[in-house]
């Protein structure tokens, strides 16, 4: 089961909507930041933060969207196996809220991130990336798997709605 919350406004620029996206994995030290393009089509690593305590993360968050004219932050949340909420599921909904307290100018949606280090350790296996190279943070890593898997949903979505009816529907 996907989540997302909140609300968008269409900002559009010769016909092509422009929108900027983050995307946030929370790992237990660290915490990856990704962007997408000004058009929201494809994602890439931006940062890894040291998790401090979660206002302060948030503020630090809030502070890096502004900077980068983001509108949207999605925050990836691990559901269990079934859909079901877990500790983990339950600690980024509460980051995903003290974010939200933080950039009250943006949206923060949650989006089921499951499996996001085991598939970027796995894709950077196939892309030969050496093991010396692989070891170390992947979070960043993870939050760009995570935003471009709520893009590419948003993208798919967006043939049958509205980008906002699409966001505020991810069924």
């Amino acid at each position: 089961q996907r989540s997302i919350f909140g609300r968008c406004s269409d900002e559009r620029h010769d016909g092509v909507m422009m929108r900027r996206y983050m995307g946030i994995d929370l790992g237990e030290k660290n915490i990856g930041v990704s962007i997408s393009d000004p058009m929201g089509i494809s994602a890439r690593s931006l940062t890894v933060l040291r998790h401090v305590q979660r206002e302060k993360d948030a503020e630090q968050i809030a502070s890096l969207a502004r900077q980068e004219d983001v509108e949207v932050i999605v925050v990836g949340q691990a559901l269990g196996p079934n859909g079901e909420a877990t500790g983990a599921s339950r600690h980024a909904a509460k980051v995903a809220d003290a974010i939200r307290a933080a950039f009250p100018e943006g949206n923060v949606l949650l989006w089921d991130e499951s499996g996001s280090t085991q598939a970027t350790k796995r894709l950077m296996i196939e892309m030969g990336v050496s093991r010396k190279d692989r070891s170390g943070h992947l979070d960043d890593r993870a939050a760009a798997m995570i935003l471009q898997d709520y893009l590419d949903w948003l993208y798919e979505s967006s043939g049958q709605h509205s980008m906002e009816e699409a966001e505020n529907d991810p069924n």
